[in-house]
């Protein structure tokens, strides 16, 4: 087993946690989500993690996610079988539980019909994981096997028309199961299942919170940094800011962040980083321009991963020669979060797929010589969030929306020129600003602008252009890894298209993205 991140060896000291053992669901981070909604630090770990190594972490729980596999494909993950008999309770979720069935001697078999999407669940038995859940529930199922003949050792305590074993639970030991998933928002009491599981069936008082993280982030990276010294890459964004400000509060003076305007910024960032960091912190802080540099190499580049490359590769390449002129430094400080760890498959023992790819997950430690301090790698964005405010972050920016580590580049779609760009970020900011006017800048999760690599034509004044489209896409979700396109009111929108033909020079249309995640992307590249 590779070596723990420090991060994770540090929250492993945790006194009431759970661990998550995962089996590649995509949406097995939502599982460690809902967990810490009930104040209880919940981390992920491998699904072969040995029993050994759970009883010397000592968790009050573990859930096993689901996953793509079937439990008799060759080479399918499967948990240590010792796990079963280390008396922690054990919840399994989809893969999960029938992973733990197989384990124990249950039959699990492809279904007669597969199930994915909404049904019906009809709980059967009186059991404190089903506490305060009604009879007749909506779960969400996706799944082709199932568990087709309990042995002796289970009881089912669900059912729906198609799936006889919707949840169970060992006679004898406290060991669950649930076929479908109660971490997404389609199962409409999964929180509460989830809550029961937590609170009911493995005891926990729910007695985790930021501050309490604070603390211990802040004891753990002086410990680990003693009097050396730290360099920070700060890109404007919510993620590095609060690390910044993380490290700033741990070890003050030794802290050094350098900011790479790389010209695929938004409109006024270079100005705000410089006024929150260097005049309100006093942060030794370094800025270099390398606007140019970046252009040079994206030109004439259309490819979304080709872009990624090279931003990545001139970003570490920029980062270097800066980090060289500042003396005695040992380590680098990422804002990596959850999500990017999960999305990236940052586990190259996991089975989890790589859907997108960060140029700040991986590449840069091993490249730039330093040790990697990730401090919020086992954090969500809303918890961050609340990690900067308890910090003294400024609402303003704690409450930013998400920006791609490529910037504008991957908004700016088909080749990237610093006229294009102009373009995408004068509209980007009518689109911002019109949202904060409406007071709905907060409501949204991410919003944003696209410059589309096409031209339509249009007619202004008693001429006729042939000049860009804008896409806007505004986005409704409490998780980024699913997400629902934002109603907003059709009169907003009609000022946005409006001010934005009208004040952007070459752009003749405007059109809004009503895609949803899944099947689409939040970024559209």
């Amino acid at each position: 087993m590779p070596p723990q991140s420090p991060a994770a060896a540090s929250i492993s000291a945790q006194d009431e946690k759970i661990l998550v053992l995962d089996f590649g669901s995509q949406t097995a981070q939502l599982i460690a989500r809902r967990v810490r909604e009930q104040n209880v630090f919940c981390q992920m770990v491998r699904h072969d993690l040995s029993a050994d190594r759970i009883r010397e972490i000592a968790p009050k729980g573990l859930i096993l996610s689901g996953g793509p596999a079937s439990v008799y494909d060759k080479g399918s993950p499967h948990p240590d079988p010792r796990i079963f008999d280390l008396g922690i309770p054990i919840l399994g979720i989809c893969y999960g539980m029938q992973a733990t069935c197989h384990a124990l001697g249950s039959k699990v078999q492809p279904g007669h019909s597969r199930e994915f999407g909404h049904k019906t669940c009809h709980h059967t038995a009186q059991d404190p994981l089903f506490a305060d859940v009604p009879t007749d529930s909506t779960v969400w199922m996706s799944h082709g096997d199932q568990v087709q003949d309990l042995d002796r050792e289970f009881l089912s305590l669900a059912s729906t028309d198609t799936c006889p074993h919707a949840a169970i639970r060992h006679k004898t030991r406290p060991i669950y199961g649930l076929q479908f998933h109660p971490e997404v928002t389609h199962s409409e009491c999964g929180s509460q299942l989830i809550a029961n599981f937590v609170k009911k069936i493995a005891k926990c008082e729910g007695r985790w919170s930021m501050a309490s993280f604070i603390d211990q982030q802040v004891t753990s990276i002086r410990e680990r940094v003693g009097h050396r010294r730290v360099i920070c890459g700060l890109s404007g964004g919510v993620d590095s800011s609060v690390t910044a400000a993380l490290l700033f509060k741990a070890i003050g003076s030794q802290l050094s962040c350098i900011f790479v305007d790389n010209g695929l910024l938004r409109q006024g960032e270079s100005d705000q980083v410089r006024e929150q960091f260097a005049d309100h912190f006093k942060t030794d802080l370094h800025i270099v321009d390398a606007q140019k540099r970046f252009l040079d190499e994206l030109a004439d580049v259309s490819d979304p991963q080709k872009k990624r490359k090279i931003i990545g590769r001139v970003f570490i390449e920029v980062f270097r020669d800066e980090a060289k002129s500042i003396k005695d430094v040992d380590f680098l400080a990422q804002g990596t979060l959850y999500p990017d760890v999960i999305e990236s498959g940052a586990n190259p023992d996991g089975p989890a797929a790589t859907i997108k790819s960060h140029h700040n997950v991986g590449g840069l430690p091993a490249e730039l010589g330093f040790e990697l301090i990730e401090p919020l790698r086992d954090l969500f964005k809303d918890e961050v969030r609340r990690l900067g405010l308890e910090l003294g972050l400024p609402e303003h920016l704690i409450w930013r929306h998400p920006f791609p580590g490529p910037g504008l580049a991957v908004r700016c779609l088909g080749a990237v020129s610093e006229q294009r760009l102009k373009v995408l970020r004068e509209a980007d900011a009518v689109f911002l600003d019109e949202l904060e006017k409406a007071g709905l800048y907060r409501k949204v999760q991410q919003a944003f602008a696209v410059l589309l690599p096409l031209q339509t034509v249009g007619v202004m004044g008693d001429g006729r252009t042939y000049e860009d489209v804008i896409a806007i896409r505004s986005v409704d979700t409490d998780n980024f890894m699913t997400a629902d396109w934002s109603r907003l009111p059709f009169d907003l929108l009609q000022k946005v298209s409006t001010r934005i033909t009208n004040s952007v020079r070459g752009v003749n249309r405007v059109v809004y993205d009503i895609s949803s995640k899944p099947p689409s992307t939040i970024e559209w590249e």
